[in-house]
């Protein structure tokens, strides 16, 4: 078969197919197996992931080359590189969310878990193959359905079940709006396919004129706000802290990188195709948001004392961030670097944010809080586990050389080469801002005296692979930038093409 031929056709959702096989199969297994070994089925879960992982791989060689993928199944989806690196992205943080829950302790084990993981994995995958709204809106009950059950898994546990109704209920709510939004859109174009829907747009806004702008901008208005609860962007965020603390930690992970990048997935790729004749106020818009969303999630992580909520508002923060990529769109050859720079800070925020849960459901393991000041006195009783939790804070923190300071520096040198330099500055100063929580958790590890008995960390060989493999990502991304960046920028024409 040539290569090719590999995004087109029923082979364009052959990862989905195999995600979906998989989760059949996990919950299959646990009737059949006793409950001694049900462990297993989270082992067995990762290793299905990386195969689909390789499959990403060998479809994207092909994009990687230069080849152009097609619309497939009726315009529904598309293969193209930037699926290929958001597929990327949550079957990796699918595969390690299974890894380190294999070894937590609250968690039960059972083939529903890692079949909701799945086939939430499956419904981000298919968020970011979506190339029509009807496809998109499926794609996003399919994976906010299986979130809210794994965000109140824990039962019996008052928290788990509050985080899971407070999810369904927001989630409800917003997903309510969104759809009004996307029927809203298509009663003004007749159009439901993404390229179909871009042209009614400019057809009409160059036909009406001003007169056509304002009922359209209500739509995006609409649309961004189901976006912003995906994404945690203020005013979307009130569920994140609740959730974050009421969820199972390697779900906690899990919601804070795969389903926040699966909201940018389809952020930038509706923003930059379908709203591209509205550009100029939905980058205000963007901007707005970008601003609220940094400061107030980083003033509120200050005062924080439960590690799980600071990296929540820590995770709104860093949605702000990555919304200042989004709002970085230029006309030319500077396109690109806007949207380049968002997909280059989402990978690596997704390896730095699992990596610091990695470390909490560890300490969560052995002390059975999750109080900050609880883990005083960790670098006594395992320097390795204190040095990962240092190198993912300092990531976030964007301190160089880590891969996070890399992030920081291309979304800001985005906003300054797309005439955005007061946003550039502002997200400079919150970054300043932010790191003065982020050293905070240094201290308390490296500094402030254990309250209790020191005694050596138990890490089993799952956790201790989660944190190899995150933290070693942080330091091979920040030493080996270039290719990274230069493969998402490649991705990210994909998109400005679009438009």
């Amino acid at each position: 078969m040539d290569l090719s031929q590999l995004n087109t056709g029923l082979l364009a959702v052959l990862p989905e197919i195999l995600l979906l096989a998989l989760g059949f199969v996990v919950i299959g297994a646990d009737l059949v197996i006793g409950a001694n070994h049900k462990r297993a089925l989270g082992g067995f879960t990762t290793l299905g992931m990386l195969v689909v992982l390789i499959v990403i791989g060998v479809q994207s060689a092909p994009l990687v080359a230069g080849a152009q993928a097609q619309p497939a199944l009726g315009n529904m989806v598309v293969g193209d590189l930037t699926t290929q690196l958001f597929r990327g992205m949550f079957v990796i943080a699918g595969a390690l969310t299974c890894l380190i829950s294999m070894d937590f302790k609250s968690l039960k084990q059972a083939g529903e878990y890692y079949g909701l993981v799945t086939f939430a994995v499956l419904g981000m995958c298919l968020m970011a193959a979506a190339s029509d709204i009807i496809m998109l809106y499926v794609a996003l009950e399919t994976t906010s359905i299986s979130l809210y059950l794994l965000a109140g898994y824990l039962r019996g546990v008052p928290l788990s079940s509050e985080a899971g109704m407070k999810y369904f209920l927001f989630g409800a709510f917003t997903s309510t709006i969104l759809l009004y939004g996307l029927s809203l859109l298509y009663g003004f174009t007749g159009q439901t396919e993404y390229g179909a829907l871009v042209d009614a747009l400019r057809s009409q806004v160059a036909s009406l004129g001003p007169d056509s702008v304002l009922p359209t901008v209500v739509v995006v208005i609409l649309i961004l706000v189901g976006f912003g609860f995906k994404v945690a962007a203020v005013p979307f965020h009130m569920w994140t802290p609740d959730v974050y603390e009421g969820a199972p930690t390697p779900i906690t992970a899990f919601i804070s990188v795969a389903s926040k990048a699966a909201g940018f997935a389809v952020l930038l790729r509706v923003f930059l195709t379908v709203f591209a004749p509205l550009q100029d106020q939905w980058v205000t818009l963007i901007s707005i948001l970008a601003v609220l969303t940094m400061t107030l999630g980083n003033l509120l992580a200050i005062p924080q004392r439960n590690i799980k909520r600071l990296l929540a508002y820590s995770s709104i923060a860093q949605a702000g961030y990555v919304l200042i990529g989004v709002a970085s769109v230029t006309s030319g050859a500077n396109a690109v670097f806007g949207p380049a720079s968002a997909l280059f800070y989402l990978g690596v925020y997704m390896l730095t944010n699992i990596a610091a849960f990695v470390v909490v459901v560890v300490v969560t393991n052995e002390t059975g809080t999750e109080n900050l000041y609880e883990m005083a006195g960790l670098s006594k009783r395992s320097f390795w586990l204190a040095l990962g939790m240092m190198l993912a804070m300092l990531s976030l923190g964007g301190v160089p050389p880590l891969a996070g300071f890399f992030a920081k520096f291309y979304v800001f040198q985005a906003a300054v080469g797309s005439g955005l330099v007061w946003l550039a500055i502002v997200g400079v100063l919150n970054a300043i801002l932010g790191l003065y929580y982020y050293l905070i958790v240094i201290r308390v590890i490296f500094v402030d005296p254990s309250q209790g008995e020191l005694t050596a960390v138990r890490m089993p060989l799952t956790l201790r692979t989660g944190l190899f493999v995150t933290t070693a990502g942080i330091l091979i991304l920040g030493v080996l930038v270039t290719p990274w960046y230069n493969l998402v920028t490649q991705a990210a024409m994909t998109l400005v093409g679009g438009s």
